[in-house]
């Protein structure tokens, strides 16, 4: 038996039914990453030792009974920019190099109080500013379905450990896509919660209006069963929603759904290919009993500007405290401490961190704020609002999740404007809070993965998640897997 090729859920079951030991299931997962990471560089930490000595201690807390979850002794690996208890947290960046947390992230914690274990932590575009993992100081990330393409970003390393199977599940954080996009680059399932949902302490923060926790797996029932676990109420975290874990009940039904398309989403900058998955996946749906149609919503052309005044602005308050003084990278060399600020950040960030940082002082600076950042939250107001109409008449909005399959490397890199309209139909997504789930519904002429968005009202996770699985049990691009290259050394 391929160990690796079973879902987190079915791996769960055959531990719980002591058909194979969290120790062998663990020690198969690590020699995966072995042969196979060298050609991907899905992460940045492997930590084989301490999931070794994890997978023992939580074998014994499934046979005392300690540990109950259907994911107890799962492998599985987190982002690197969740905090994580005595292991290297970088957020991709030489800034925080040596860095080693002295507490868990909520979203950890709570998977390692269910029984989780640990096996690295996942490389992505420094602190999660990017789409397609390139800007990450430990080098991109590549995408296994095509020949030199990127993964998408910022959460590119938990979508490759996903569709390599190095990992069962993993962990990203979605600030305008960051979940979503690569998910759909890479052929795996992904959910941005509504924010709040999940808690964001011990999350390096990016943007914190925006910033959630989700979980990326290889269908739908395995994300459900994540983001029931690290879902709930966090006291430390003062945007946690007073709520109640969010429980699942996946059913195969979309009968009298209201699905609505919007027409802005279908116009200018889609790929041909794309727009065709997009639309055939509409029309399943239609087949199993939905009603789909087209509606339209012009706010949304206002998303992109909007959402990258209010991220860099948040940005450039949020990254003020690497300094070079408390933690991480600190210049060898300085004369004072102003030259220490300066000589830390100069070296310490890379290009696309220093260039939203200058965009965010710019646009609170005095005499461009209210021109600015203010009119930005007026238009997410707008946006919000937009959404909230839409779902007066619709259980939920069909959409694609970008409008290319995954790029070439190097292809966005050196045009920022292109690589943020590449956004265009996520970040309107968390501008307004809302859920929003992505899944494989087909591939391109050339075998690439295209991505299904499917996005609802406030805290309706379980209405979207089922039309998901529906989608998913009537079709199979979701068990489709990239051909991998495995090390010569393995």
């Amino acid at each position: 038996m391929d160990l690796s090729k079973l879902s987190a859920l079915e791996a769960g079951k055959l531990i719980k039914n002591r058909e194979i030991g969290v120790a062998e299931i663990t020690k198969a997962a690590l020699e995966n990453i072995e042969k196979t990471d060298k050609n991907y560089n899905a992460f940045i930490t492997v930590c084989a030792d301490e999931a070794m000595k994890r997978a023992e201690a939580v074998q014994k807390g499934i046979d005392d009974g300690t540990y109950t979850s259907p994911l107890a002794g799962v492998p599985m690996a987190v982002k690197d920019n969740m905090c994580t208890k005595g292991i290297l947290t970088t957020a991709a960046s030489k800034i925080l190099t040596g860095f080693k947390p002295f507490y868990n992230s909520t979203a950890v914690q709570k998977l390692e109080d269910a029984g989780a274990v640990l096996l690295g932590k996942l490389n992505m575009d420094e602190f999660a500013m990017g789409s397609t993992t390139e800007t990450s100081f430990y080098g991109p990330t590549v995408n296994p379905w095509g020949e030199n393409r990127v993964p998408g970003g910022s959460s590119g390393g938990s979508a490759v450990a996903v569709a390599t199977d190095e990992a069962y599940y993993t962990l990203g954080s979605d600030t305008g896509g960051s979940i979503r996009q690569p998910a759909s680059f890479c052929g795996v399932t992904g959910i941005k919660p509504t924010y709040g949902t999940v808690s964001r302490y011990g999350l390096l923060a990016y943007a914190s209006s925006l910033d959630q926790i989700g979980p990326v797996g290889k269908n739908v029932e395995d994300v459900a069963e994540v983001l029931s676990i690290i879902s709930g109420h966090d006291k430390k975290d003062s945007t946690s929603v007073n709520q109640e874990p969010l429980k699942f009940n996946l059913q195969n039904n979309v009968k009298g759904k209201k699905i609505g398309i919007p027409a802005e989403y279908f116009s200018k900058g889609l790929e041909k290919d794309v727009k065709d998955r997009v639309l055939e996946a509409a029309k399943k749906l239609e087949s199993m009993g939905a009603i789909v149609e087209e509606f339209n919503m012009p706010e949304i052309d206002y998303a992109i500007p909007a959402y990258y005044i209010i991220a860099c602005a948040e940005a450039s308050s949020n990254l003020s405290r690497y300094d070079g003084v408390k933690y991480g990278f600190r210049t060898p060399e300085f004369e004072d401490l102003t030259d220490l600020y300066n000589k830390t950040r100069s070296d310490g960030f890379g290009i696309e961190v220093k260039r939203r940082i200058m965009i965010g002082a710019f646009v609170l600076s005095s005499g461009y704020y209210d021109a600015y950042y203010k009119k930005a939250l007026k238009v997410k107001a707008v946006i919000k609002n937009a959404f909230d109409r839409a779902f007066e008449k619709y259980d939920a909005i069909l959409s694609p999740a970008a409008p290319t399959t995954a790029l070439k490397m190097g292809e966005n890199l050196s045009d920022p404007l292109k690589m943020y309209l590449g956004d265009i139909y996520t970040v309107s997504v968390n501008l307004a809070g809302l859920p929003s789930i992505v899944i494989p519904c087909g591939f391109d002429k050339e075998g690439l993965p295209v991505g299904l968005q499917i996005t609802g009202k406030a805290f309706s996770e379980n209405n979207i998640m089922n039309i998901a699985y529906s989608f998913q049990q009537e079709t199979d691009y979701h068990t489709k897997k990239p051909v991998l290259k495995v090390s010569k050394e393995a």
